[in-house]
């Protein structure tokens, strides 16, 4: 018998998993699970006939929190036994059909929550009976799914090109077609997550059950233009590609792979990242279950989107997929590349044309690894197809994407100089064009691309470059002392770029941006289009001093390989540094502190120290300064000069230049050396040697 002491605890417990608020649903869990791991059996037919007898008695009138916490229990008993493999005897026929039967008719409750925990406790029954369970559930089960998908087939049918692209990429978008893409749908999803629950409580003997019937139901919803529909979707088949026969001729993985493998691919580009990473993990099932000879198969489809996700924005998926990758190309990553180019390539060129501008981003940055890490035979015939994919994405509305083809560019001319040789005007425009950009990033990148430009073809190449950035670091002196920040991204309603005064026009709320569509972040922000540049809408003009900033990253760039010519620039930069009327001025320093010891290091001492001293008075200006960016630039950079010239020497090279600048530096030293003791002293005592 069950003392007194224990029958409170259980009434106590009982009253916390039927509470309204969920902090004490989760303590009721938690108690419940602790008695059940010490528990002999007594508890567990405690509960569960108390639980029975208040679902027996409940009714439509019922609190939700009722039926809630009483499957929810019972799920706990369930898998506590479960886990115990105390044997079917610890709970009687009666109790498993009662509750298999109430939770069945909850699938249907109006309570979300109520109908997910009666699927989870379907699955718990199937883990502790076995298929039986499912062999009853599936008319009801299977009914359901069919019902609702089709209850709103008329609506799907205007969303059908949807279903795997954002609807606010489509020319007419409304409120009903945003409620259709992105609310729940009642019970649609809740069964299909029952149907996964169920499947994972078989295990490997629901293999038995896999027919066309099932999997055509489980397409449909992977089609859904509901996007929560198609990750549960992706959910359910990831459990299912898990219940693999030991037998070859009995694995429906086989039977049915060319229709898995088709959807699994609709489901690696999907637009919304969770569908996507859903399908990540329904992909590395299937691939995991099946042998190494089997998989090859699929892989003219499967791999080119697993490659691609490993640069995906999203980063779930990126880390998903690169581990995913790594397991099943077992190291030979580069050579199964190699194998399926030609699928690769198609894939990635398609990808470059995606209305997702994330997907575009990362079509980019896999076709700069063709150029890279990939044998030249098997890439050679691609790279025309591959740099005019590449030339449009140059043309790109979205930065990130711009800058993405430009480093991809610029490591196909250096991989591929000749057949790059007839696009060598356009590219070197292009990326100068990408030199001057707004955005800092963009222009470090152009920076990089254009060194590599300059090292495939030489001669008359470098010499146009450098003549460029002579004339690029003389820009400066156009500047007007205020920058416009935001000109020309008001060019349309203020769905992008700067948010707009609603209170404009004395206090009236403005008609063009009050009411109107809002778009959550990512998959349903409007299409940034992949025109051409001079109708960059979303991308305002570059600054005189832009183009000079970009300038000096170039001279980075360019110093590893041609430190003669960088050598004779230095007092270019410093006469662009003494340029100050304009706000901007400090963010150009910061630029040059960052860029100057790494000028230094690959020009080498001998060259730079005569030129050490026409920077002394630009960078102490920087320490000086009210930008704390600045700042810390300067700073570094005199730390990590002394460390390249030796302490001691520069200090004599800033003594002889302006003593009254010695202190600045010495106190600059003193806070680098006690920040490195404090770190050195910090570690010892916490992390001590064994």
């Amino acid at each position: 018998m069950v003392d007194e002491c224990k029958v409170a605890n259980l009434s106590a417990i009982e009253s916390l998993l039927q509470s309204d608020k969920r902090l004490n649903r989760d303590k009721g869990v938690t108690q419940l699970k602790a008695i059940l791991r010490e528990d002999d059996g007594n508890s567990s037919q405690v509960l569960l006939s108390c639980f029975q007898n208040k679902l027996s008695a409940a009714n439509q009138g019922s609190p939700w929190e009722l039926i809630h916490g009483c499957l929810l229990g019972t799920r706990c008993v369930l898998q506590a036994v479960n886990h115990k493999d105390s044997g079917s005897g610890t709970i009687t026929k009666e109790s498993l059909e009662f509750f298999h039967m109430f939770a069945q008719q909850s699938l249907t409750h109006s309570e979300v929550r109520v109908r997910n925990e009666a699927g989870q406790v379907l699955g718990a029954l199937c883990a502790y009976s076995g298929c039986a369970v499912y062999e009853q559930s599936k008319t009801t089960l299977l009914h359901l799914l069919c019902q609702d998908l089709e209850r709103h087939i008329d609506a799907d049918a205007g969303h059908e090109s949807h279903s795997h692209t954002s609807i606010a990429h489509q020319p007419s978008v409304n409120s009903s077609d945003i409620f259709h893409e992105s609310a729940g749908w009642r019970h649609l999803e809740t069964t299909m997550k029952c149907l996964q629950y169920m499947i994972e409580g078989c295990g490997t003997n629901f293999s038995t059950y896999i027919d066309q019937e099932l999997l055509d139901l489980l397409f449909s919803a992977l089609c859904h233009v509901n996007r929560f529909v198609r990750e549960t979707g992706f959910n359910v088949l990831a459990a299912m590609v898990n219940c693999k026969n030991a037998e070859d001729h009995l694995n429906p993985l086989l039977k049915y792979g060319k229709q898995l493998s088709s959807y699994l691919a609709k489901g690696l580009a999907d637009n919304w990242s969770q569908v996507r990473l859903a399908s990540s993990i329904a992909t590395r099932n299937f691939l995991l279950s099946i042998s190494i000879d089997q998989r090859q198969e699929y892989f003219s489809q499967l791999l080119p989107r697993l490659c691609l996700n490993r640069y995906y924005v999203a980063e779930g998926v990126r880390l998903y997929s690169q581990k995913t990758w790594a397991i099943v190309s077992e190291g030979h990553g580069k050579e199964l590349v190699e194998k399926f180019i030609s699928d690769v390539v198609s894939y990635y060129i398609v990808a470059t044309q995606s209305d997702n501008h994330a997907v575009r981003e990362a079509a980019c940055a896999c076709i700069s690894e063709l150029a890279t890490k990939v044998n030249a035979n098997a890439v050679f015939k691609h790279v025309p197809d591959l740099l005019q994919a590449l030339l449009e994405c140059f043309m790109d509305d979205s930065w990130p994407v711009r800058d993405a083809a430009c480093v991809a560019c610029g490591n196909f001319v250096l991989s591929y100089s000749e057949e790059a040789r007839n696009m060598k005007d356009t590219l070197y425009e292009l990326f100068m064009r990408n030199l001057k950009d707004p955005i800092a990033s963009v222009r470090q990148g152009a920076a990089g691309a254009i060194a590599k430009f300059a090292k495939a073809y030489g001669g008359n190449v470098l010499a146009k470059v450098l003549e460029d950035i002579l004339g690029g670091l003389m820009e400066v002196t156009k500047q007007k002392e205020t920058a416009e920040k935001f000109t020309g991204l008001d060019k349309r309603p203020a769905q992008f770029g700067v948010v707009k005064d609603l209170h404009a026009n004395f206090g009236e709320m403005d008609p063009l941006h009050t009411n109107q569509q809002m778009y959550s972040c990512g998959s349903l922000a409007p299409k940034m289009g992949r025109g051409g540049c001079s109708d960059c809408r979303f991308k305002k003009p570059s600054e005189p001093w832009e183009y000079s900033d970009g300038c000096i990253y170039l001279v980075a760039e360019l110093s590893s390989d041609h430190s003669t010519e960088v050598t004779k620039l230095l007092p270019s930069i410093v006469k662009c540094l003494s340029h100050k009327h304009f706000s901007q001025h400090l963010v150009l320093l910061e630029t040059v502190c960052k860029q100057l010891p790494v000028i230094a290091t690959n020009i080498g001492k001998r060259n730079f120290k005569s030129s050490v001293e026409l920077f002394l008075d630009p960078v102490f200006y920087g320490l000086e300064c009210d930008v704390p960016l600045t700042v810390v630039a300067a700073e570094e950079c005199l730390q990590k000069l002394s460390n390249f010239l030796g302490a001691n020497i520069l200090r004599g090279r800033i003594e002889n230049h302006n003593p009254n600048y010695v202190k600045k530096y010495m106190e600059v030293l003193s806070a680098t050396h006690y920040s490195s003791v404090s770190a050195s002293y910090s570690q010892k005592s916490f992390f001590p040697m064994t």
